[in-house]
């Protein structure tokens, strides 16, 4: 039989009368996230997704790379299907495997009988599978302490699956699960971080970037829809708007205290950040801020700046330092686009001595 995806649910499995609404978006995300990679069967089962391609012209790497980034799945295996019999699991065990069992050193058999009408215990079964295949390979030994391979064996209801360790997973929720919100990305290193991490939280997520041209290039401006690709996919579709925004930079610096330059300015993003959720159905705005970092994300400045919103704002990197946000921003591969030397509106007109207490 052909190789399959054993997909492993986190969270889904405590949900109580709405887990199967879970599991069809999770299902669904799937099935959209795959369409490049051919045809396949998606469906759950038992708390596990299974992913079976329908013919031999689907892109089984593409597919696996893809599974790796969809929140909602906490562990994914590439398996193989067999008839529920001790003989043909460790058939397909010693196939599927040959090549590692030859290469390891010890390993183990792990089972799993959902199927409680298997006349075996998962015990007796992993005893008797793990003994034959002692005396096939007779360089490898048996340990159950810390194998280099192990081999499991799930019995399920309609067929056995033999599969090596779940590779870890995405984690967290279905995307759309949790409402939509507006993010403000800028194209520093922190709001892709903060994007991701509601996103994980089955966020449906739309981008807002304040551009403010010609005192930010057009390189600026693609660093971020870059970005915005570079999210995509973790965090699915992804819509950006691109707010012009010199002008209303220009009337603060005529018109306003250079030390409050920036918490007015911010106040003003965060205006026009909910314009676009409201226009857009969006339930939440999410920044990148994370306190203390800067003169414009302390406690007295951030109350300043969400007066103005009547939706709650979201700030997934709060109490995280920069070393935390660097280490997430590597693993999703933005760290490399957000150091690029283009600077964001952000950073026009920075006051030398900004107001760190301002008072609303």
């Amino acid at each position: 039989m052909n190789e399959i995806f054993l997909l492993k649910l986190g969270e889904l499995v405590l949900k109580g009368l709405n887990r199967r609404s879970f599991e069809e978006k999770l299902m669904s995300n799937i099935r959209r996230r795959l369409t490049p990679y051919g045809k396949f069967h998606i469906y759950t089962r038992q708390s596990t997704t299974y992913v079976e391609p329908q013919n031999d012209e689907c892109d089984m790497e593409g597919a696996w790379n893809a599974l790796t980034k969809i929140f909602g799945i906490v562990g994914l295996s590439r398996a193989r299907a067999c008839d529920k019999t001790p003989e043909a699991m460790l058939e397909t065990a010693r196939t599927y495997f040959d090549g590692q069992l030859r290469a390891a050193k010890t390993f183990k058999v792990e089972s799993k009988r959902a199927d409680k009408s298997f006349p075996m215990t998962s015990i007796q079964l992993s005893q008797w599978v793990g003994g034959e295949l002692d005396e096939l390979y007779p360089d490898l030994l048996v340990d159950v302490h810390a194998p280099e391979l192990t081999i499991h064996l799930e019995v399920r209801d309609y067929a056995a699956y033999v599969h090596a360790d779940p590779q870890p997973g995405a984690g967290g929720l279905p995307v759309g699960m949790g409402g939509r919100a507006i993010s403000l990305l800028s194209g520093g290193i922190d709001s892709p971080v903060a994007s991701w991490m509601m996103a994980k939280r089955g966020v449906q997520l739309e981008m807002v970037h304040f551009f403010s041209y010609p005192y930010t290039s057009e390189e600026a401006k693609q660093k971020v829809l870059d970005l915005a690709k570079l999210l995509t996919p973790w965090c699915g579709r992804l819509k950006v708007h691109i707010v012009p925004f010199t002008a209303i930079q220009e009337e603060l610096r005529r018109s306003c205290p250079e030390e409050l330059f920036t918490i007015l300015m911010r106040r003003f993003m965060m205006r026009i950040a909910q314009r676009v959720a409201f226009r857009e159905g969006a339930g939440a705005l999410i920044t990148g801020e994370s306190l203390g970092q800067v003169a414009s994300q302390t406690m007295y400045a951030m109350r300043c700046t969400e007066a103005v919103c009547e939706l709650p704002v979201f700030r997934p990197l709060i109490g995280m330092d920069k070393e935390e946000i660097i280490r997430i921003a590597r693993k999703i591969n933005t760290l490399e686009t957000s150091n690029l030397p283009y600077e964001d509106c952000c950073t026009v007109f920075t006051p030398k001595h900004p107001r760190t207490r301002p008072k609303l």
